[in-house]
């Protein structure tokens, strides 16, 4: 998926009608996405170990792999603070901020749907 001229991303199907919805749920479709999307807008810019505690459940393994994806997928950027000790910041980009309508929309539609699971 790369960028065309403009910062918009390519349609990478044949075109039909559902190509931006495909396109789309690509750059999040995976599990621990939308939640950093999500915690980087309620929260701002946080650190690799703030980001993890606010990510409840998730290994740093995978956060640091979706961190990587996030950022290749220019919707997460990455800023080292400092050297030593080291530190690294995460914000979203243009893009991933142009994502929140999106997020709060599953978040509202998960809070009507969705019940907790009976023991």
């Amino acid at each position: 998926m790369e960028e065309s001229d403009g910062g918009k991303l390519e349609i990478w199907c044949a075109g039909e009608d559902w190509c931006p919805v495909t396109t789309t749920a690509s750059l999040i479709g995976k599990k621990w996405h939308p939640v950093i999307i999500h915690r980087l807008l309620n929260n701002g810019p946080l650190g690799f170990n703030a980001l993890k505690e606010d990510v409840d459940g998730i290994s740093s393994k995978v956060l640091s792999d979706s961190l990587d994806d996030l950022e290749d997928k220019t919707l997460v950027s990455r800023e080292v603070i400092s050297e030593k000790p080291f530190r690294v910041h995460y914000s979203l980009t243009e893009r991933g901020h142009s994502m929140e309508a999106i997020i709060m929309e599953m978040a509202e539609w998960g809070n009507e749907h969705l019940v907790e699971p009976e023991d």
